[in-house]
């Protein structure tokens, strides 16, 4: 029998012993490396704490019975910053200010020198991941598109240049993550919706050489923005940016379809050879999903796409939201599925 997985977008809810939540819900995370959200300074017990963190969410994910986990991002202040400024080319004394999608200004990497990835960023997340768990891993990593969007330069004469050269630095970095045991490697490239002229121009270009020569599979995020910082999606009735996602060298994509007033048909036709992570959570909202809604918002997917190529999951990530209130959307989500997939 065909059946529906169900997954993780990327990040979750982060303990509250390990990042102020407080200072997370009123300002965005900045792209540069500060450590100012993590309660603990000290660096050896900090990279302690991140370890138990990550246990504990892949317990909430075992527990939930999710079929793909991830480490939830847990040791990340955001999702762009630690591989924005891993290479070396990033000023370390100088950052820059951006306004961002959300229209706040936020701190960025400066670059001031030729971008080169000297040593893995995410590789030892994937490894403890894969020693800890045997359900199929994902770890997720910022693209190159959207990393171009969230830094300045003044040594690249165009964002266009950056962005290349980041997908240069990235194309060593997933092949060494499928080395070290991740089952999937996704891009997180929101800005793919955001500045879709760009994206056409040469977003998609930058996706694709960051992919050259990988053999795992792949897949990419594209949103309309945490729901944290976007709270209304209500007119956001499509993605103009699918039919150019569906021509990435990506297997899998994840799209947003419980908050917004998402034209399904439309959507999921747009991105015909892929398989869809069909957002079923409603992160603009911190009330659980029962798992009938859940169902019924499959069941609509289902009039478009086969069960073979929908896994289930939230619109993006679930950093923002309540403990609490993440397992019991993710437990709805399985039991939704479940009930779901009895029918097929």
């Amino acid at each position: 029998m065909t059946k529906i997985r169900t997954a993780l977008v990327g990040s979750y809810a982060q303990p509250e012993w390990l990042i102020d939540r407080e200072a997370l819900r009123n300002r965005l995370p900045a792209r540069i490396l500060s450590g100012d959200m993590w309660r603990i300074k000290d660096p050896e017990l900090l990279k302690e704490a991140m370890d138990d963190a990550v246990l504990s969410i892949l317990e909430d994910q075992e527990i939930a019975g999710v079929d793909i986990v991830t480490d939830g991002e847990a040791r990340r202040e955001s999702y762009s910053a630690p591989f924005a400024n891993a290479p070396d080319g990033v000023n370390r004394e100088k950052v820059e200010t951006l306004v961002g999608r959300a229209g706040k200004p936020n701190k960025v990497p400066l670059i001031s020198g030729p971008l080169k990835r000297t040593k893995p960023v995410h590789v030892d997340d994937v490894k403890f991941l894969r020693a800890h768990t045997d359900k199929t891993v994902k770890i997720t990593i910022p693209g190159p598109f959207t990393l171009s969007q969230l830094a300045i330069s003044d040594y690249y004469k165009s964002a266009e240049e950056m962005a290349m050269a980041y997908a240069e630095c990235l194309n060593e970095e997933i092949h060494d993550l499928f080395e070290a045991g991740a089952d999937i490697v996704q891009f997180d490239e929101p800005y793919l919706q955001a500045r879709f002229e760009d994206a056409k121009a040469y977003g998609a270009r930058a996706v694709n050489r960051a992919l050259e020569g990988v053999k795992g599979t792949t897949a990419l995020h594209v949103c309309f923005g945490y729901a944290a910082m976007v709270s209304d999606k209500s007119g956001m009735d499509g993605y103009e940016c699918l039919p150019l996602v569906n021509d990435l060298a990506v297997d899998q994509v994840s799209i947003e379809a419980a908050q917004p007033t998402l034209n399904l048909e439309a959507a999921l036709g747009a991105l015909s050879s892929k398989t869809i992570m069909v957002g079923v959570l409603n992160l603009g909202d911190e009330t659980p999903e029962t798992p009938e809604i859940v169902a019924d918002r499959l069941r609509r997917a289902l009039e478009f796409v086969p069960p073979e190529r929908l896994i289930a999951a939230p619109d993006c990530g679930l950093k923002y939201l309540p403990r609490a209130s993440a397992r019991a959307k993710l437990k709805a989500m399985v039991d939704g599925t479940a009930m779901v997939n009895a029918e097929l």
